[in-house]
């Protein structure tokens, strides 16, 4: 089964714990094993896994990818969103996390991450799982 989640993101940049919705999934189709894929069908946003324990972890990783790829830049794409098309590549579009007796097996300070990079947006991304 593929779950389709839409999202209202607020800010231009900013990383958004989807950790508990993706879990969801797992308990509405009451799986117990597997794998579970998530993906991001836009060119201008991402997923990643990193620490949700502590807020200045995504704020850090936002300043950090800032300096790394900066919004003005000598870019030739017109419509003036380059940066978040790389930032996109960089970070990635997809994630595959296994799982185990009905729970992800995320360590234990790990957070599933959406990404927006050229907000606000609404925004969409598939959650498909895997059974085995």
């Amino acid at each position: 089964m593929v779950f389709d989640h839409k999202l209202s993101t607020s800010k231009r940049q900013e990383l958004i714990d989807i950790t508990t919705l993706v879990e969801s999934n797992l308990k509405v189709e009451n799986f117990s094993e597997g794998l579970c894929v998530i993906f991001i069908t836009h060119t201008t946003a991402a997923v990643t896994i990193n620490e949700n324990a502590d807020p200045d972890v995504p704020r850090d990783m936002l300043s950090k990818l800032k300096q790394l790829v900066p919004e003005k830049e000598n870019y030739h794409h017109l419509e003036g969103n380059s940066d978040a098309h790389i930032l996109s590549t960089l970070i990635g579009c997809s994630l595959s996390i296994p799982i185990h007796e009905g729970k992800l097996l995320l360590g234990t300070w790990q957070g599933i991450y959406f990404a927006e990079l050229d907000g606000p947006r609404e925004r969409r991304f598939k959650v498909k799982l895997l059974a085995g």
